[in-house]
C-alpha cells in the first residue's frame, strides 16, 4: 500500500504547529537572515533540536539557507506561506458570505 503524500497546506500548518518551531520560524522572519548559532541562542532549546526545526521549515518550503563557510544562514522565504494564504482565501470566502447574509438577514428582522 502506497502512502499519499501530503498536500502542501498541510504540510505548512504541520511545520508551524509546534510552538518552539513557530517561535524560529518568527524570528527567521524578523531578519533579513540569521545563523543557527544565533537562532539556538535565547531559543531555550539546543542547536540540534534548532537543527531539527530547521530542517521541518525548510522542507516546507518556509525557509532558505545560503552557507558560509562553518556558518549556515536561514531567511524566511515567503513563498512558502502560498498554499496557507490560498487555503485561508477560500475559506474567507465562506465566512464573508456568511457575514452578508447574516447582514440582511438582521436588516429584514429589524428595519
Amino acid at each position: 500500500m502506497t502512502e499519499i503524500a501530503p498536500s502542501p497546506v498541510t504540510t505548512v500548518m504541520r511545520a508551524l504547529a509546534d510552538p518552539t518551531r513557530r517561535a524560529v520560524f518568527e524570528r527567521i522572519f524578523a531578519s533579513d537572515e540569521i545563523s543557527v548559532a544565533e537562532l539556538t541562542r535565547g531559543s531555550g532549546v539546543s542547536q540540534g533540536a534548532v537543527s531539527q526545526h530547521l530542517k521541518t521549515l525548510k522542507a516546507a518550503g518556509l525557509v532558505a539557507e545560503r552557507a558560509l563557510g562553518r556558518n549556515v544562514y536561514y531567511r524566511a522565504d515567503p513563498r512558502g506561506l502560498e498554499p496557507l494564504v490560498t487555503w485561508m482565501d477560500y475559506y474567507g470566502v465562506f465566512w464573508r458570505d456568511r457575514f452578508a447574509n447574516l447582514r440582511t438577514l438582521l436588516k429584514d428582522i429589524d428595519p
